[in-house]
């Protein structure tokens, strides 16, 4: 198991060595840093704080504009995705002429107790959409394709959630039975790891876990990686604990949390594009099976939804 991790590991440093767009980066500093120490957040925070200031700063003078070290800065940046600083300082350049475009300023999405209900539609929907623009930004097409690839030819695949990434482990699942894949959500976490052991080579495990440390899920996911099964880890935290088992990490973004809007709302809507991403990737490549398969279930539903005649006597 051990030379698996390794190239896991190295595929991850690889896929590195191409910098985010500067679109992204705002989306990718929000997403990792509740996961950096607490000197990388200084520098993380900096950056996105105000993007002109820093792009104009040495990795020196960023340092010490942040009290750390040029080795924290540098360190970040490759957190960020970016090989060193002065990729990311581009980076930088480019995201301050974005917002110097005229765009005009975001609302704020902080839901007080006694917001009226329009104020709370319009909050909501406000951070709903920056939740999916940050996802779609930081979103590693490879990763997501890699795991289209092995999802679309796999014999069987299992998906492990816990709590409301249960549900949205539950909606790709019926999503992927509907183009006549076999496909099995597991919110018990028993029936989990005794599903995971009869996977091999071939099969693919997805695990749904915003916070990446939830052993519910670690665990059947582990199962599944040394059974040799093709794993994929959706996660808000891409360094997490899940992550050291998976073969493709797909990374969510969330919004920030509050006393009326819990991690488990936020993630799942960054969840939810992430799968729908998978499933639609999946039934194009296996269209000439799927579509067949999606329009017989249609069909065998369709005298559910047709108005129901009363015969009167």
């Amino acid at each position: 198991m051990g030379n698996r991790v390794k190239e896991i590991f190295n595929k991850g440093a690889a896929a590195s060595d191409t910098p985010p767009a500067p679109a992204a980066l705002a989306a990718k500093v929000r997403t990792l840093t509740p996961s950096m120490t607490r000197s990388m957040q200084r520098v993380a925070e900096a950056v996105a704080d105000d993007p002109a200031g820093c792009a104009a700063l040495t990795v020196t003078g960023l340092a010490t504009r942040t009290g750390t070290s040029e080795a924290t800065v540098v360190r970040t940046a490759r957190l960020l995705g970016y090989p060193g600083y002065r990729d990311l300082r581009l980076a930088l350049a480019g995201l301050a002429a974005h917002q110097q475009s005229g765009r005009a300023p975001s609302v704020t999405a902080d839901i007080a107790v006694d917001d009226p209900i329009g104020d709370v539609v319009a909050k909501l929907a406000h951070d709903e959409r920056q939740t999916l623009a940050d996802t779609a930004a930081g979103l590693d097409i490879a990763q997501l394709t890699a795991a289209v690839v092995a999802a679309a030819t796999a014999r069987r695949i299992d998906i492990y959630g816990v709590g409301a990434s249960s549900l949205v482990g539950m909606d790709l699942a019926q999503k992927l039975l509907r183009i006549g894949l076999i496909a099995h959500a597991h919110a018990d976490p028993h029936l989990a790891v005794t599903n995971a052991v009869q996977l091999r080579s071939g099969d693919v495990a997805i695990a749904i876990t915003h916070s990446g440390s939830t052993g519910d899920v670690i665990e059947p996911l582990r199962t599944a990686f040394e059974r040799g099964a093709t794993t994929v880890a959706i996660t808000g935290r891409p360094d997490s604990p899940v992550a050291q088992y998976a073969d493709h990490v797909l990374t969510t973004s969330t919004a920030r949390e509050s006393e009326l809007r819990p991690a488990a709302m936020s993630s799942r809507t960054s969840q939810l594009l992430v799968v729908d991403c998978l499933f639609i990737g999946v039934a194009q490549r296996t269209y000439e099976t799927a579509a067949p398969a999606l329009a017989a279930s249609y069909e065998a539903l369709a005298h559910r939804h047709s108005p129901r005649t009363t015969t009167h006597r």
